[in-house]
């Protein structure tokens, strides 16, 4: 199993990278969108997280490959929908994380319909299987983005994603929101902040 690489890009071709780390090449593929973000071969060290499918039927290991671990992690919960396999997921992710959990947490199936190889069916099942779980991801872009004090409060960031598109009171979402700053007062991001409210809500130790 393998989950992480660091090394150095030998190789680029349509949606994968050749990574050498360790002495070994390894053979990566890469989602639309995160392809972007990968350097040119030769540069500075690539770091990859990577999300790793091995089966039966399907014995040549197919590694996928993520710049944020938080990415990896949406990606493992987007392919335990039914009929979603990992290669139809990678071609599917053409837009950036948040922007697909945040069409999920909103029911735009329009929206999915247009992710390539998505037709109605496939929408819909994503939705009945995802939504109320993505709002995590959909806090992505708050967290990546420009310096918090040229950004909107992430307090009312978070709070809006608890009741908008979690379900929970206004008045509760706030007490959430300030119970977790309490105890975790040097959060700065959205992403985080929602980590540690619903640690709490679980009674996770610290």
């Amino acid at each position: 199993m393998i989950g992480y690489l660091r090394g150095r890009v030998l190789r680029r071709g349509d949606g994968m990278v050749l990574l050498e780390a360790g002495g070994v090449g390894y053979e990566v593929s890469l989602p639309p969108v995160v392809e972007a973000a990968v350097p040119a071969a030769g540069e500075a060290p690539l770091e990859l997280f990577i999300s790793y499918h091995a089966t039966a039927n399907q014995p040549k290991p197919l590694l996928v490959g993520f710049v944020r671990e938080v990415e990896q992690e949406f990606f493992e919960r987007f392919i335990t929908v039914d009929g979603l396999g990992p290669t139809k997921a990678v071609r599917a992710m053409v837009r950036p994380v948040h922007e697909i959990a945040d069409a999920i947490e909103r029911r735009d199936a329009a929206f999915l319909r247009r992710l390539p190889g998505f037709g109605s069916r496939t929408a819909e099942k994503v939705i009945a299987a995802l939504h109320g779980k993505m709002g995590k991801y959909a806090l992505l872009l708050a967290a990546a983005g420009p310096a918090r004090s040229e950004a909107p409060d992430f307090k009312e960031e978070v709070v809006e994603i608890l009741t908008r598109q979690l379900g929970h009171r206004a008045v509760e979402a706030r007490r959430m929101v300030e119970e977790a700053l309490t105890r975790a007062p040097g959060l700065d991001s959205a992403e985080a902040l929602f980590q540690e409210v619903y640690r709490l809500e679980r009674g996770a130790p610290a």
